[in-house]
């Protein structure tokens, strides 16, 4: 077949529904599988095939098309494992287990860096009040609420660590490859 045929095949069959592969159910809604009537026999031949490819008597339940592995359960069938007793103190419990070592303590700030601190949140929170409570905005109000925050910003910026790339060539602190 050249490619103009194949391509006149695909422009001719364009919007049509391919034919169902051989040995297919046809499609049924599941409003129309919840309204069959066992009672007639119609609907008692159609469910004939459903019956012996479902292995038993009776309708699958919908939505049981789902067919898990010999010897594996499905999702719900799962139960956590059973804790183990193994000795005194569970002694076999933590193997394998990761257990974090504690972090080493925060260093202790020194007087200058908690006033930083103290100006940079207590400018904004000083403002914060004083529209709060309709204080009347004088210069030394707003100078020391605005004056606060950049200086303490400005010094806690000041006092950063440099970061020297000196301490981090140490082949010490890496991964070994």
């Amino acid at each position: 077949m050249d490619e103009e045929a194949a391509w006149a095949a695909i422009v001719a069959g364009f919007g049509q529904e391919p034919p169902d592969p051989p040995g297919a159910r046809p499609f049924r809604s599941v409003e129309e599988l919840a309204g069959l009537e066992k009672d007639t026999p119609e609907a008692e031949d159609e469910d004939e095939p459903r019956r012996n490819a479902s292995g038993g008597g009776g309708k699958p339940a919908l939505g049981s098309s789902v067919v898990f592995a010999p010897g594996v359960g499905g999702p719900r069938d799962y139960s956590p494992a059973e804790p183990r007793d193994e000795g005194p103190a569970g002694e076999g419990d933590d193997e394998g287990h990761f257990v974090p070592p504690e972090p080493p303590p925060l260093p202790e700030a020194d007087t200058t860096t908690k006033f930083a601190w103290l100006a940079v949140v207590g400018g904004p929170v000083l403002l914060l009040l004083a529209v709060l409570f309709e204080w009347e905005m004088t210069w030394w109000l707003t100078t020391l609420s605005v004056g606060g925050f950049l200086g303490g910003f400005a010094t806690l910026v000041a006092r950063m660590k440099h970061g020297d790339d000196d301490e981090y060539d140490d082949p010490g602190r890496g991964a070994v490859v």
